[in-house]
């Protein structure tokens, strides 16, 4: 996806990923791809070689997130600036390879080390409220790096209301130019709420897709009453049959025309229009 991307033209600087795509094949790729990863690691135990310079020595040891958290982070927080959270970083060599491979591939990366610290409260977090983001900008500083993965989440609002409200890969089909039909039909149906917002003044495009949704629900909660409605009138006509005879099915053909002529005008009307005609 990422190389389909960048023959398309699309280029950018770093690659944002959440803590299910923190592993060594994922940032092998951004580094073959000359991305600069910003990823939410793993608690797990995947290995780092933590290099500790002593006055006569360097002493090199391997060892996962929590036994760095223990030994290069506990007891060593940091206040990130304008932000509510505490950091450290640790600078630290991660082998993209499996271990088990003959050639090894050494890369040095900055882990970053996040709690929060609610200035507020003056509450302190517990032992086990921290995570951890990887970066190959060793230079990288944690607010920017905090700054960059927070992009992130307007791009998974972005799916998550297209999923939601916008019928985004809704469809039956499950082969990929179903998958690239889906894509572009949502974007005309953001297009088309972003034109009705322009000529309806809306505030903006949730603002018009929810009118336009409690406009639906007023007209199917109106259906379902109807319905409800309808089998009363008809309950009562019939008590009236041996008086009006032929007249009561003429009676209710009469009364489902007009509701249904009701309906269909509901349908061309904005929800302020549909009020003040029920008012």
């Amino acid at each position: 996806m990422i190389a389909r991307a960048q023959r398309a033209g699309i280029t950018a600087p770093y690659l944002l990923a959440d803590a299910w795509f923190g592993t060594k094949p994922m940032i092998a790729m951004a580094e073959n791809a000359l991305l600069t990863p910003i990823v939410r690691m793993k608690k797990n135990t995947m290995k780092y070689r933590h290099s500790l310079r002593l006055p006569d020595k360097v002493v090199c040891t391997e060892m996962d997130v929590r036994a760095l958290y223990q030994s290069a982070v506990r007891g060593q927080w940091e206040k990130i600036p304008a932000q509510p959270y505490q950091s450290k970083t640790v600078v630290v060599d991660l082998n993209l390879n499996d271990p088990k491979d003959a050639q090894a591939r050494w890369i040095k990366v900055r882990l970053l080390f996040v709690r929060g610290m609610s200035d507020s409260d003056k509450a302190q977090p517990g032992k086990h409220d921290w995570c951890v983001f990887l970066t190959t900008d060793v230079n990288l500083d944690p607010q920017r790096m905090l700054e960059l993965y927070a992009m992130r989440w307007a791009i998974e609002v972005c799916f998550k209301e297209s999923k939601q409200h916008l019928g985004f890969l809704q469809e039956q089909a499950r082969h990929y130019a179903c998958y690239v039909a889906s894509i572009h039909l949502t974007a005309i149906r953001f297009c088309l709420l972003v034109t009705v917002r322009q000529q309806q003044g809306a505030s903006g495009v949730a603002q018009m897709r929810q009118n336009i949704v409690g406009n639906v629900t007023q007209i199917d909660l109106a259906a379902r009453l109807w319905g409800s409605f309808r089998a009363l009138l008809a309950g009562a006509l019939d008590e009236l049959k041996p008086m009006l005879g032929d007249n009561v099915n003429r009676v209710m053909q009469t009364i489902d025309l007009h509701v249904q002529r009701f309906f269909v005008q509901a349908l061309q009307f904005n929800p302020r229009q549909l009020r003040r005609e029920g008012g």
